[in-house]
């Protein structure tokens, strides 16, 4: 990954954009500190996206036999709040 300096980053923004459209990030460095990533647009949807459970769960690559089977107890007896 690309880095540049604050001040070069102004003075090339247009380009720096480009090549982040193109697919290439950009470290944008402050005082020689690491302090913003330039990238595309498109591909900043693409990591922020946070999968829900069942995409996760549609997402598994076994087969069922490689989920263990739930164990068939009854669920514990709820305890009356007034005791």
């Amino acid at each position: 990954m690309k880095e540049l300096q604050l001040r070069d980053a102004k003075a090339t923004l247009s380009a720096v954009v480009d090549q982040a459209v193109a697919g290439e990030p950009t470290v944008i460095t402050r005082h020689g500190r690491k302090e913003a990533v330039l990238l595309s647009f498109e591909e900043w949807q693409r990591i922020s996206r946070v999968p829900d459970f069942a995409d996760l769960l549609l997402a598994f690559p076994g087969d069922a036999e490689d989920i263990p089977e739930r164990a068939r107890k009854p669920a514990r007896a709820l305890r009356d709040p007034g005791l």
